[in-house]
């Protein structure tokens, strides 16, 4: 059997970075036991990809399958997506959405304004779908976005094109609207005033990128400054200024990571050798689309290595097989099984272990 590209060229202090982020993000010591514990680790997991959003959970739990994750959605309301961060569909704990929200949202309103006008929708227009969609979601509610869609047409707002995501986007960044509960295969948007209930005291700035970067730090230590600021989509002076509030240490390599007495217990500080850093990696694992271990820092080099491809040139992140501290695959459901392509032939033990995930990942889905 044919062996996959040895990986001792790589240096013992980067992957002891990959594996001490890996376990910061529960892809190896002690597995999650629900949904919410995944997310509240994570703080925030990229979601316009639904099945990727909860194949991230299945890499991170034992036991769970993606009715679990649809529970917490819908009957726990523990759970909800919106616009957060990056300016894309983010799954969070309901309780971090009244801190996270107000932080990082009203930096992406501009953007979204230039959007509408570009997709045909004044600002008039815009004020009278948002009032639309209230209404409709305050009388009849939950509503899916094709019965939201009817709605605003209705109204005379045009929704073609990419208009009525930009307008639901809209209402989001207002803090209106979320995605609440799972209905089919949609994802219905509900008022948040109605879901969530009354808001908790408010939060300063401040203390909420202290907030910010301690939790960032919990699922993705060790970082830099740079790698905070891109992942939530703040500027690199209130990365640093959160870093400094929640008494982020300052790592000889220039990463940061929490103090010592704060440390999850899953992240420990691994050695240098290479055998020995070996042994802490995740085991072969498949991994969905817009999977976070690529999209928690400024560089994803460490995982892809050369295979660029894993993200498409229309920034897609396809699904992929994570063996060695690697990017060994890409993987799709093909005819109701898990089909790998590998980059390199793969050796028994990655094709065995991958084969029990891929029967794990079928499991999940229910599929």
């Amino acid at each position: 059997m044919s062996r996959s590209q040895p990986q001792a060229t790589a240096r013992p202090d980067d992957l002891a970075v990959t594996a001490q982020r890996c376990a910061a993000q529960l892809l190896c010591g002690d597995p999650a036991r629900s949904a919410e514990e995944v997310a509240r680790r994570l703080l925030a997991i990229q979601a316009q990809d639904p099945r990727g959003a909860r194949l991230t959970i299945r890499a991170r739990s034992a036991g769970l399958s993606a009715s679990d994750v649809d529970a917490a959605l819908t009957q726990r309301r523990s759970l909800i997506v919106t616009w957060l961060n990056r300016g894309t569909l983010h799954l969070v704990r309901s309780e971090d959405y009244w801190w996270l929200h107000p932080l990082t949202a009203p930096q992406l309103r501009t953007g979204t304004s230039r959007r509408l006008a570009q997709e045909g929708v004044p600002p008039q227009d815009a004020e009278r779908a948002v009032a639309t969609m209230q209404a409709a979601l305050d009388s009849d509610g939950p509503l899916t976005r094709s019965q939201l869609r009817e709605r605003v047409a209705a109204a005379g707002v045009r929704t073609e094109g990419q208009a009525m995501v930009h307008i639901l986007v809209l209402a989001s960044l207002r803090g209106l609207i979320v995605r609440g509960p799972v209905i089919g295969r949609d994802q219905a948007f509900v008022l948040v005033q109605d879901w969530l209930g009354p808001p908790p005291p408010a939060m300063s700035r401040e203390a909420a990128l202290g907030e910010l970067a301690r939790r960032y730090l919990a699922g993705h230590a060790p970082a830099a400054d740079r790698d905070l600021a891109k992942w939530a989509g703040i500027g690199l002076r209130d990365a640093r200024l959160g870093l400094a509030r929640c008494g982020a240490t300052q790592r000889p390599d220039g990463l940061a990571e929490l103090p010592a007495n704060a440390q999850q217990p899953a992240n420990p500080r691994l050695p240098a050798s290479l055998r020995q850093v070996a042994a802490g990696l995740p085991p072969p694992l498949l991994l969905g689309a817009f999977e976070p271990l690529l999209l928690g820092w400024a560089s994803r080099d460490p995982i892809v290595g050369p295979h660029r491809g894993l993200v498409t040139v229309n920034g897609l992140f396809r699904p992929f097989a994570l063996a060695g501290g690697r990017a060994v695959a890409t993987w799709s459901i093909t005819g109701g099984k898990v089909v790998l392509a590998p980059f390199s032939p793969l050796d028994a033990q990655a094709q065995t272990a991958l084969a029990a995930d891929a029967a794990d990942v079928m499991r999940f889905l229910g599929e």
